[in-house]
């Protein structure tokens, strides 16, 4: 359903989108995952027709609806595509039914199909006991209901969402997650969905675009994205807790200890939290931080600790008080290996 080739965006000489390509499937969930000025949010603006690519195209099934090569750009209200902001973007004189209704009323729809309309959608979302309210009269989680219905009231065949629970408390955000994949298998609408938040995008995504500086590091579904992270920035920014990356210099850990699974790289050791072991005394085989903290966590503990700058989090069973410095055992091999450029080494 939408095909991006080559796609880059520049802003007075500074790329903010470099390069990307990309196919998301018919009814797919997309989330485009990564930290503060990635691209991300410029990518979902030029899907929506709000930006213009500055090279490369984009397509909405058959039809071509951005060219940066050629510069020009389909407008919004031409593409099919519903969008909902951070900041819900209702209109404060009308009621809910009125912001629902209005998308309708621009597309000069009848009156007795926009009651159809407004009527199913707030239904759907849970909301039609407040269509008479207005926006300043009910609360965040109902305003981002609000807007959802004004979004699928018009059908779209593709769904756009900019951060939309980043508002929310985080009991409502685990709750509006329900709702939002609920709608999507409703509609069967493709969804592009912006976060930074990992959880949101490990729970809702079929595909994930990983970005950072622009590019697309990896494409995936979120399984494999997170048992194959292909660089080092995604082995780093994806999971909960992410995994470790362990500097290694001339197949040493930290060039001190000495590892032949290593097979003499330079670069980074992937090990995950789990794979890290507490030890009650140092060997030749553990590393010896400085405890940080510990967190209980699903039953267990995150404990982190910090060696010269490197902060390293293992996952343990550990009950108890913990000293003052702690002893993580290494693997017999690490997870995965990256260069010294943050390349995913075979």
């Amino acid at each position: 359903m939408i095909s991006l080739t080559h796609v880059s965006k520049s802003f007075g000489g500074s790329a903010a989108v470099r390069d990307v390509s990309l196919s998301v499937p018919t009814g797919a969930f997309l989330v485009l995952l990564g930290p503060s000025g990635c691209g991300k949010s410029t990518m979902l603006r030029m899907l929506a027709g709000l930006e213009s690519p500055s090279g490369g195209q984009i397509r909405f099934g058959d039809t071509v609806v951005a060219d940066g090569d050629e510069g020009w750009s389909l407008a919004p209200d031409r593409r099919d595509a519903g969008l909902v902001f951070q900041s819900y973007a209702l209109w404060p004189h009308m009621t809910v039914a009125g912001n629902v209704d209005w998308p309708l009323r621009v597309a000069k729809l009848g009156r007795a199909e926009r009651e159809a309309r407004v009527l199913q959608a707030l239904d759907m979302l849970g909301i039609a006991p407040l269509a008479e309210r207005y926006p300043g009269e009910i609360s965040g989680g109902q305003q981002q209901r609000v807007a959802l219905a004004r979004m699928i009231a018009p059908r779209p065949k593709i769904m756009l969402f900019d951060e939309p629970l980043s508002n929310l408390d985080a009991t409502l955000r685990v709750e509006m997650r329900f709702e939002l994949l609920r709608v999507h298998a409703a509609t069967g609408a493709t969804t592009v969905y912006v976060t930074h938040d990992q959880i949101e995008a490990m729970t809702m995504a079929s595909h994930v675009a990983v970005m950072n500086a622009g590019r697309i590091e990896q494409f995936a579904p979120p399984e494999e994205v997170l048992a194959d992270p292909k660089s080092a920035f995604v082995a780093r920014f994806v999971g909960t807790p992410p995994a470790n990356l362990v500097p290694i210099r001339d197949g040493a850990w930290l060039g001190r200890l000495s590892d032949p699974a290593l097979r003499g790289a330079t670069g980074w050791a992937m090990v995950r939290a789990e794979d890290f072991q507490l030890a009650t005394h140092p060997s030749d085989r553990t590393l010896d931080l400085v405890l940080a903290e510990t967190i209980p966590i699903a039953g267990r503990r995150l404990v982190t600790g910090r060696i010269d700058d490197l902060r390293l989090t293992a996952v343990t069973d550990h009950r108890g008080p913990l000293p003052a410095h702690v002893h993580f055992r290494l693997p017999a091999s690490p997870a995965a290996l990256f260069d010294s450029q943050g390349n995913r080494l075979p």
